[in-house]
């Protein structure tokens, strides 16, 4: 049996916790599985390069990623990016490009429904 994990970052367990209420409230599954992947240690949490959402997304869509945006590699074309964190540079190049960052809690609010979103991981 594994070692229970809990969350000391307030605004992650905040943000976990809405996730859930919005799944209940709308009964939307992305949220719940958003959720589950927050969850996760930090260690086993998302980190993905600007390189595999290029390859990995389409002209204008929205990717969500549960964890952090990092740097590596470029976009081609503009994407709306949703994650729990961006490194600077990646925040740059995606913007740079006319692209959207925006944070989890933001999206939410948005698209209640979570409507064609792609997570990535």
């Amino acid at each position: 049996m594994g070692k229970r994990i809990t969350k000391t970052n307030p605004n992650l367990v905040e943000l976990i916790r809405a996730l859930k209420d919005k799944y209940a409230v709308e009964g939307s599954a992305i949220w719940e599985d958003v959720a589950k992947r927050l969850e996760r240690a930090t260690r086993r949490r998302a980190e993905v390069n600007l390189f595999s959402i290029n390859r990995n997304s389409a002209e204008d869509e929205t990717v969500l990623v549960p964890g952090k945006v990092l740097a590596s590699g470029f976009l081609d074309h503009k994407v709306k990016v949703v994650a729990l964190n961006f490194s600077s540079l990646a925040k740059e190049r995606i913007e740079g490009i006319g692209g959207e960052c925006i944070s989890i809690k933001d999206i939410m609010e948005l698209n209640p429904k979570g409507r064609n979103i792609r997570i990535l991981e």
